[in-house]
């Protein structure tokens, strides 16, 4: 007799089953009054349904194989649940013309990343792709119809996909991102006065709320630059320098001149260029005010991603393909 009987007949000769106990399981018992044929009715649905509740709890969870698997082995719980490896997950296209989305990638190994791309906090598209470049984010983009308004760090190669992509979306840094920037260059402790003065311009971005403290915020940056912007043209020499043996071990080798102050140089450029290009407060204009555009990506950073090196840290012994489909 098949294994798979979830019918009201018998198999072997078509008459009607009628209830014949239960089996030491607990399980229904079926038998045939023609020909006395016995069978239980298997729900290979049911069955498949409660393995894959039981492999995305292990997977999602913090047990052990054993653990999920009450009173069977790891080994018979990986025999069990072996094909769930081979679901996987996709996310409709919809069509739908979004207000705003949040884009970002995430790297799980030396070898893969995620590109990931969200809407309400709710994930509407991903690319695995070796690294951040050009071809990955124009594979993610692609898949969602233009928004609004998109909220991005800024990654290697985003911005010019964005642009051919989706032209008449408009672009919101990350503040926060740009404060970081502005901190590798400067750190969190500059020691001279223009550097103590660009910093706290920086830290002030993620506390812009309105349009008028977005205007005097730019002006501050613009008076900034009238009292040290001299700062980040000044060069120095290597002839000035070589007889004394002081040349700077960051410039290279036949290089003949550098800006002095080349990290402060680099922290305002940062900041100025967004602020030409208006990609720093995309989410006070005013007809987009409205809609709660966000002036970060830590929905990304703190909801998404941090769910899944969460997960990769509880199971990192799996092969690669295993942290793809778990992740």
């Amino acid at each position: 007799m098949p294994e798979s009987n979830n019918s009201t007949q018998c198999l072997i000769c078509a008459s009607p089953l009628v209830k014949n106990g239960r089996t030491a399981a607990g399980t229904q018992r079926w038998r045939c009054q023609d020909c006395g044929a016995s069978s239980v009715r298997k729900r290979e649905d049911l069955t498949h349904k409660h393995q894959l509740n039981d492999f995305l709890a292990w997977l999602l969870g913090k047990q052990s194989q054993s653990e999920i698997s009450t009173g069977d082995t790891g080994r018979t719980f990986r025999h069990r649940v072996q094909w769930c490896w081979r679901v996987e997950p996709e996310i409709a296209i919809t069509g739908e013309v979004y207000d705003e989305v949040q884009i970002d990638g995430i790297y799980l190994s030396s070898q893969w990343c995620c590109l990931i791309a969200i809407t309400g906090g709710n994930v509407i598209a991903w690319q695995w792709c070796d690294r951040e470049k050009t071809a990955s984010w124009k594979a993610l983009l692609e898949q969602i119809p233009s928004p609004r308004v998109v909220v991005t760090d800024g990654g290697s190669g985003l911005l010019a996909d964005v642009a051919q992509t989706w032209p008449d979306t408009k672009i919101q840094r990350c503040l926060v991102h740009v404060q970081r920037g502005v901190r590798r260059y400067l750190t969190s402790k500059p020691r001279t006065d223009a550097g103590k003065s660009l910093w706290t311009l920086a830290r002030g971005l993620t506390q812009v709320t309105s349009t008028e403290q977005a205007i005097k915020w730019l002006q501050q940056l613009s008076d900034w630059h009238g009292v040290y912007g001299h700062l980040t043209r000044q060069r120095t020499y290597r002839n000035q320098l070589e007889s004394t043996g002081t040349v700077p071990e960051r410039v290279r080798a036949g290089q003949r001149w550098w800006y002095t102050h080349d990290r402060l140089r680099s922290a305002y450029r940062l900041m100025a260029k967004l602020a030409r290009n208006g990609h720093l407060f995309v989410y006070l204009t005013p007809e987009l005010e409205p809609l709660k555009i966000a002036s970060t990506t830590n929905q990304i950073e703190g909801g998404i991603n941090a769910g899944l090196r969460d997960v990769l840290r509880r199971h990192r012994g799996m092969p690669a393909e295993h942290q793809s489909s778990g992740g």
